[in-house]
């Protein structure tokens, strides 16, 4: 069985729980009691008792209408979530996704935020405007960057700019959560036509300082952010966490190495041969290869293409042209980006220079915003 793209989702779940706690959307107790009736491994009792976790948390908040109970109840279904693949298939994903989403609907609103919906090529990014109080303020934009769910953008910075009294918004970019799920768009590398847009919706508002408008991408959009940084140069400043320069190298890692080396031979033939043989001895590989791709590419794409997409989404001479002051992370938390991207932070900070790039092995949310308030303030 080739590597996992995605290692140890349920430990990356326990460690994303204990971010949220840290910012008011987990209670520690809670996780620590569930953490405790866990088996180790076990991926359906991990996603009974998140679900339960999530619901008990989801009918309080109903009953006082707590802004920091729906976030609570959206953590423990985004950690079920996390495992969902590797359960026995008896609890709908579709509709524990959006029991999830409806959870950080409801925080949202209760919380004075608004829902926001972003022009795009015909269709609409949905996202969530969080004002930092009255009159014109700058804005941190948060891009999650996917395979997060978007509630998170809440842990990743998004409570650290709001208690500085910053406006923040998120957004579902193509390829990510409900823009895939609803609107059945793709990923795509030239991250600039989306940024471009997104720029666009917040400069317009009344309540939003143009001259400080940030950005901070996570996960994937470590390099969505740095790709379109080299032609969208509207942000003030960036944060990229991790940096990444090409994106695709834990999924081409994730290949027999037989059929990684067919992929660049350009060879179908051979490697949909390589693929039929790894399924023989390992079960479910081109399964567990499609699911780690989702979103790179539309349902029913052939592996071979799907994976060719994906080379793509490299930066070559693209980094000359960046302006913006970036500021490049290692790793947030415990470094889960650094396992997936190993160097690529310091390779992408090495491509911009000073004064441009800053760069730093490991960030919290209270680190990018001390940066972030340089350019802001």
């Amino acid at each position: 069985m080739p590597p996992a793209v995605t290692p140890q989702p349920q430990a990356l779940a326990m460690r994303d729980l204990r971010d949220a706690s840290r910012c008011g959307a987990a209670d520690p107790d809670v996780i620590a009691a569930t953490e405790a009736r866990i088996p180790t491994g076990d991926a359906d009792a991990w996603l009974r008792e998140w679900t339960q976790a999530g619901g008990a948390a989801w009918a309080a908040a109903k009953r006082t209408a707590d802004a920091a109970l729906y976030r609570h109840a959206a953590s423990y279904y985004a950690a079920a979530l996390a495992a969902i693949a590797d359960s026995d298939g008896s609890v709908d994903e579709a509709q524990l996704w959006q029991r999830q989403r409806d959870c950080w609907d409801r925080a949202v609103s209760l919380a004075g935020g608004e829902q926001v919906s972003v022009p795009y090529e015909g269709a609409r990014l949905r996202g969530y405007f969080l004002s930092g109080g009255p009159g014109r303020r700058p804005l941190v934009v948060i891009d999650h960057g996917g395979r997060a769910l978007i509630s998170q953008a809440w842990t990743l910075a998004g409570a650290a700019a709001h208690a500085r009294g910053y406006h923040w918004m998120t957004f579902d970019g193509p390829g990510r959560q409900a823009a895939l799920c609803r609107e059945g768009l793709v990923l795509r590398p030239d991250w600039e036509a989306v940024l471009a847009p997104v720029a666009d919706a917040v400069l317009a508002r009344a309540d939003v300082d143009g001259s400080r408008v940030a950005i901070v991408g996570s996960d994937l959009a470590g390099f969505g952010v740095a790709r379109g940084l080299a032609y969208e140069q509207r942000f003030v400043a960036a944060v990229a966490a991790p940096g990444i320069v090409e994106a695709a190298r834990p999924w081409l890692a994730a290949l027999p190495s037989a059929a990684r080396a067919a992929l660049h031979d350009d060879d179908r033939a051979a490697f949909d041969r390589e693929l039929h043989l790894a399924d023989l001895f390992a079960p479910r590989t081109s399964v567990g290869l499609r699911r780690a791709a989702e979103g790179f590419g539309p349902p029913g794409l052939p592996l071979y293409d799907l994976f060719q997409r994906m080379r793509a989404y490299t930066l070559g001479d693209e980094t000359s042209r960046i302006a913006t002051p970036l500021l490049v992370c290692a790793a947030t938390g415990d470094g889960a980006a650094e396992a997936l991207w190993p160097g690529q932070s310091c390779e992408l900070w090495e491509r911009l220079g000073a004064p441009v790039g800053r760069f730093l092995e490991a960030a919290g949310p209270e680190t990018i915003l001390d940066w972030l308030d340089r350019h802001l303030l």
